[in-house]
């Protein structure tokens, strides 16, 4: 049965899978709110390491009438955190750092209340560091990058709560972990991801994305309803903050992404189960933190939203199963479509 299915999903067709039930037209119901001329969204299902289902819906740019396609780059948001943790742990792998150090080894401008963080801590959002975007100004409207961050740190004194105590899931880790990157790496945080992950990967249209410094190919441009119409809504002040939420990237390179986590190109064995091990339970029942992932029963997944893009991958290591859904545009949340499509693919085995 899966090799007939298979066969018909390679020829760009899902009609005849189990009882000839038409898997493409359930598909496209799941999907239909994307389709048309709104913002739109890509669709990858990847089983034991072949893209499956490959499919895009809509506009990746309304206003230049830009069909989006399974190479369009839409902002990852807070899926961006499993490449920074990845980072993290390709430095732990290499002997460059270790999890228990102190975050202000490497960042000793930070106040005296933050002295016990760890690495460890800032992975597991269990650091109990003030949002960020707290202590910014009110009506900032200047791009604040990492850098910045720390610098509004220096003058923040105290935590929502003992490190280690808690957990509370913190932009402000994340982003600090991709200035660590650089403090070790000797080079920017996006030079590191694309230096030790995008380009061993294959991953050659991904970019931690820097206005000024490159540009995004085939990018997805973000949208949110306003008085009944969609206008482009694609940056905030807090867009230029690498580490917790700037990568751009397709789905063709997420099924490249999907792959290393069952091989040795990035981390071994060793720090993949690391990885994927749940470190901390979060404020949500059921659902475990690893190092940059959310962990539920047999899923492995982490979503991400930001102005005007949403998004969502969800893994089933145990099936060799991956469903990423990618949109341009601030709702709906994917994740529940997302389980959706996994189950109905499932079924059809």
């Amino acid at each position: 049965m899966w090799k007939s299915l298979f066969l018909c999903l390679s020829l760009s067709t899902i009609a005849c899978a189990s009882g000839g039930r038409p898997i493409e037209s359930d598909i496209d119901v799941l999907m239909k709110q994307y389709d048309g001329n709104v913002p739109g969204a890509s669709l990858l299902v990847v089983h034991n390491g072949k893209s499956i289902v490959r499919r895009s819906w809509g506009f990746a740019d309304l206003g230049a009438h830009v069909a989006a396609t399974p190479a369009t780059n839409y902002r990852l948001a807070s899926v961006t955190k499993q490449f920074t943790a990845t980072a993290i742990l390709l430095l732990a792998q290499d002997k460059e750092l270790f999890l228990s150090d102190k975050v202000s080894k490497y960042l000793p401008s930070l106040p005296k209340s933050d002295s016990s963080i760890t690495l460890h801590h800032l992975l597991t959002h269990t650091s109990g560091l003030i949002d960020y975007e707290d202590l910014m100004a009110e009506g900032t409207t200047a791009q604040v990058h990492d850098a910045d961050v720390l610098h509004l740190l220096e003058s923040a004194d105290s935590l929502y709560f003992a490190p280690g105590t808690s957990y509370r899931y913190s932009n402000t880790g994340y982003s600090l972990l991709a200035l660590i990157v650089e403090r070790v790496y000797g080079k920017s945080f996006a030079g590191f991801l694309h230096d030790r992950i995008f380009i061993p990967l294959g991953m050659t249209n991904t970019v931690a994305h820097r206005d000024g410094f490159d540009t995004v190919p085939n990018r997805a441009f973000g949208y949110r309803v306003t008085n009944g119409a969609w206008t482009q809504r694609d940056q905030s002040s807090t867009s230029a903050v690498l580490g917790d939420g700037g990568i751009y990237s397709s789905i063709d390179d997420m099924a490249k992404w999907d792959g290393a986590q069952y091989d040795s190109r990035l981390l071994n064995e060793e720090w993949r189960r690391v990885a994927f091990t749940p470190h901390t339970p979060t404020d949500v029942a059921g659902t475990s933190y690893g190092f940059g992932w959310q962990i539920t029963g047999e899923t492995i997944w982490h979503s991400g939203e930001t102005t005007g893009f949403r998004n969502v991958i969800v893994r089933y290591p145990a099936r060799k199963l991956t469903v990423v859904i990618l949109t341009n545009r601030g709702a709906p949340d994917p994740y529940e479509t997302a389980l959706a499509v996994a189950k109905l693919i499932a079924d059809s085995w």
